[in-house]
Formats: C-alpha cells, structure tokens, sequence
C-alpha cells in the first residue's frame, strides 16, 4: 500500500512539473513578440546574482535585491501592462496549442526573391519604400502601429502598399515568416549623431530599427533610387541588383550553403 502510495506521489510530482514547464514555454512563446523579452533577460541576471549573494553571504547585495525585487514586481505589471493584455488575448484567441513558424530554405528563397523583385521596381522608378524583415526579436509593438494585413509577401502586394498615392507609402512594411503582417508601420528614429545629414528620415527609421532589433531593414531612396540594408546599427547602401537577392538571403537564413541557390534563383529569373 505504501508503494502505491509513493508511486502516485511520484506521477503526481511528475505531471505537475509538466504542466509547469508546458505554461512557463507557453508564455515565453507569447512574449518572444515584444520588449518583454528583454525584461526577462534583465530578471534573469538580478535572480543569477540574488542566488549568488546567497550562495557568497553578501548580505548588502542580497538585502539591495529582496527589496527592489519587492517594488519592482509592481512596476513592471504597470509598464508592461499593454504586453499583458495582448498575451491574455493572444490566449483567448488561439488557446496554447499553435505551433510557431519555421524559416525553411523555400521560404526564404521565395521571400527574397519577391522583395529583390519589388525592390528592383522601385528603384528603376525612383519610389521610396521601407521594408522591415524580423528575424529573431519580435517586432509585434510596430506592427500593431501600423494597418494589419497578414498577406502573403509578393512583388504586386508590396508595389502597391508602397506606390506614391497610397495611404501605407510612408510607413514601413514589416515580414514574418512569409507574410507582409503590416504596413504604414512606424519605426523608432536613430540617434546616432555620426549618421550622415543626407539621410532622410526613411533611413534614420531603418537605421533605428536595427539598432533596437535584429531585424534586417531594406531602403530604397525616393531622391535617387539607391537600395540599402540596415542591419544591426550599420547601414551598406548602393547595393546593385545583382546583389540584393543574396544580401537579402545571407540576412534571413545565415550561415547556410547559398551558392546554388543563388546561381539557380538568377537562372530563373534570367528566363523570365
């Protein structure tokens, strides 16, 4: 009897240690999208070094962290009190059980293609665009401040959304995955003083972006037309046609073979 006792002890502990494990995943996948992600990483260092005053008996440090912990629990629900609600949301809307997109290389391949495409379009007729493509950071703060659209990229879609008599022309348009999830996005500026003064504020935008993210940024300039890709706080402009396709492939789905792929992606667009 006392075996039995113990064995559903055990599958007891075992289950509830599962379902907390299911809910802590749950919620980092609701929260990869916005700034609380940071958060997290900042409360991961204060815990590291709470345990480490335990651990040393510092107790000035330990005695500095119990109480900012205890003001700072409050502090953090009231500012990122618009993350909370969103994941509350998020979970009323499609529950636990929805599997997070996977960058394959057909995807990115395509996804490239399409952009060099409409790139190449604006450049040729000299419209501005600004397209933003996430990568590891969420970007779910900008795309919730622009026109929801979660629409399939393609080379037709984004020469419309960035045609000089639209209403979305002077946002940014943002990717996920292999869709165009908004458009008329606003991006934080740069305040970096040493970006050159012929830079608009389409580029300061790209510019910024990168710096707040991971996200690679493409430019194309309305004054002359010249493409550019904003990458990790660090801008490269006067990229030619020919190279767009792989700088733009080499940013999505680094380190992989990507010899053929371009080789045989020019191929086929040769043919056309």
């Amino acid at each position: 009897m006392q075996s039995l006792v113990g064995i559903t002890k055990y599958i007891n502990d075992f289950i509830d240690i599962l379902i907390v494990s299911f809910l802590i995943y749950q919620l980092l996948t609701l929260l990869r999208g916005t700034r609380a992600v940071q958060l997290l990483k900042g409360i991961s260092v204060v815990v590291f070094l709470w345990l480490l005053s335990n651990f040393l008996e510092l107790r000035t440090l330990r005695w500095l962290i119990e109480n900012l912990l205890s003001v700072g629990l409050i502090t953090v629900i009231i500012i990122f009190q618009p993350e909370l609600r969103r994941a509350l949301e998020q979970i009323g809307r499609r529950g636990f059980f929805t599997r997070g997109q996977v960058a394959k290389d057909e995807v990115v391949t395509r996804v490239s293609g399409e952009i060099t495409k409409a790139v190449t379009y604006f450049s040729n007729k000299r419209i501005g665009a600004l397209i933003v493509i996430e990568r590891e950071t969420g970007l779910s703060d900008y795309i919730e401040s622009g026109i929801e659209l979660q629409a399939k990229v393609s080379n037709e879609l984004l020469r419309n959304i960035f045609l000089p008599s639209s209403a979305l022309h002077d946002g940014a348009a943002v990717i996920r995955a292999d869709s165009i999830m908004a458009a008329g996005c606003f991006l934080p500026l740069s305040e970096n003083p040493s970006i050159s003064k012929e830079l608009g504020t389409r580029h300061r935008a790209a510019m910024g972006m990168s710096e707040v993210s991971d996200a690679c940024v493409v430019i194309v300039s309305e004054e002359t037309g010249q493409i550019s890709i904003a990458v990790g706080g660090k801008l490269e402009r006067g990229i030619s046609e020919d190279l767009i396709f792989e700088r733009l492939y080499q940013q999505i789905q680094p380190n992989s073979p990507t010899i053929s792929i371009f080789r045989s992606w020019r191929e086929r667009r040769g043919k056309k």
